[in-house]
């Protein structure tokens, strides 16, 4: 069967991208952010994942506010960058699992999730940035992938309680996918920020630490917060960490902290960064 080799969750801040266009790593502000990567770098060419599930949320690319799916997962042979213009470089097509993609899809139906399955499908920067910061020196990319989306644009949300469910479901789907495929888990999002309104600029250094901790100790502390409530304690956009939650659901049992990095501000955002791997 396959394996589960570990996760990986981290922001994607839509200005990172102008950052790497424009050679920015080693400036004093984004020089904190971006050396929290080389452990990761270091982390991946040792478990050597052959695939990358990634859970994000859609900016209005695919699914805008008129429909607006609580989950899908793409099935499509491959996914093409058209992100906002924010500045990230011109990047080569995402070759996708279809075979991984279709095994989830039919195991979240039979799990009694009801997924929209994309067998077309456009990536912002929230799927596009992670996977560049992974893998940041490549011509192609080294793993094909399966973007599964959860929706933080449109109320009703999804609970938090229930994208840790989700997360559960596709391990329980990967664990039964008969391959012996080594699986990545990619969660990206958050963490706190508010970009608009009376909170703009909004951050919680002391819920965004408390909630990293608690992927290790605890990991279904969040899920105790209604929507509005982590909105209260994150801000708007902040609730993107529901996919760092899912991803730590889709971790089997027990796990350890590989590797961290916190740093604020990255354009008005808290930038977190985590590894984690199953304890055997």
């Amino acid at each position: 069967m396959a394996t589960i080799v570990g996760a990986v969750t981290t922001s994607h801040v839509p200005s990172i991208g102008g950052a790497i266009a424009k050679n920015k790593q080693q400036d004093p502000y984004w020089k904190p952010f971006f050396d929290g990567f080389p452990p990761v770098h270091d982390w991946l060419a040792k478990v050597k994942p052959d695939v990358a599930v990634v859970f994000y949320n859609d900016h209005g690319l695919n699914f805008f506010l008129d429909k607006q799916p609580t989950f899908a997962v793409g099935a499509a042979p491959q996914y093409t960058n058209s992100d906002e213009g924010w500045g990230i470089p011109t990047l080569p097509p995402f070759p996708g699992n279809q075979a991984l993609s279709w095994h989830i899809i039919e195991s979240l139906i039979d799990q009694e999730f009801d997924p929209m399955t994309c067998q077309e499908m456009l990536v912002d920067h929230a799927f596009t940035l992670p996977m560049k910061l992974l893998w940041p020196d490549v011509a192609t990319w080294p793993v094909p992938t399966v973007p599964i989306c959860i929706n933080t644009v449109q109320h009703p949300l999804p609970k938090a309680t229930r994208c840790y469910k989700l997360g559960a479901a596709v391990a329980r789907a990967i664990e039964s996918w008969d391959t012996d495929q080594r699986v990545l888990i990619i969660g990206t999002g958050g963490l706190s920020h508010q970009l608009d309104g009376e909170r703009a600029g909004f951050l919680n250094k002391a819920f965004d630490l408390k909630f990293m901790d608690s992927l290790i100790d605890d990991p279904e502390w969040a899920t105790q917060f209604s929507i509005h409530e982590l909105v209260e304690q994150t801000g708007t956009q902040g609730v993107e960490l529901l996919m760092w939650l899912a991803a730590r659901a889709a971790l089997p049992g027990k796990v350890r902290r590989v590797h961290s990095n916190y740093h604020i501000p990255v354009s008005n955002t808290a930038g977190g960064l985590m590894v984690m791997e199953s304890v055997q």
